[in-house]
């Protein structure tokens, strides 16, 4: 499967309800990384969440050779919007071990800056399909 442009085409139908913009985060590590929405968010992060859409077809700078980038990126945009960036970042450096040159820690960066982006109201919601298209997509150059 093409993870990459599935993860894309969830952000699409979840941005097409117009949700705000945490809701649309917490719903789309949800629904790409199996982490539930309410308080025991804490426990599937911690696990690592689960691989709903299971694929490659992410760049080469993000692709580790997995299936599991989908959830990768989602389930760290989740924890950026909930810890923010700071602890996001060490916990993703320190406890999972992925160091920021690595495949994971460069596609980690882009979770949180998406994450970033969406809370400030920088990158609507409804161009954030868009948004992963161009910058985690193959085919496209990472921006």
């Amino acid at each position: 499967m093409d993870a990459c442009a599935e993860l894309a085409a969830l952000a699409g139908r979840i941005g097409a309800d117009d949700p705000a913009p945490r809701d649309f985060l917490l719903r789309l590590g949800s629904e790409a990384a199996g982490i539930r929405r309410g308080p025991l968010w804490m426990i599937d992060a911690a696990l690592a969440g689960r691989n709903r859409l299971p694929g490659r077809r992410f760049a080469a700078p993000f692709d580790d050779g997995t299936n599991g980038q989908a959830r990768h990126f989602a389930g760290t945009a989740v924890s950026a919007t909930r810890l923010g960036a700071a602890v996001t970042r060490w916990v993703s450096v320190h406890v999972r071990r992925d160091p920021l040159d690595s495949a994971d820690g460069r596609l980690g960066e882009q979770a949180i800056t998406f994450a970033g982006l969406v809370l400030a109201g920088e990158l609507p919601v409804s161009g954030t399909p868009g948004w992963i298209a161009e910058n985690l997509c193959s085919g496209h150059p990472p921006a």
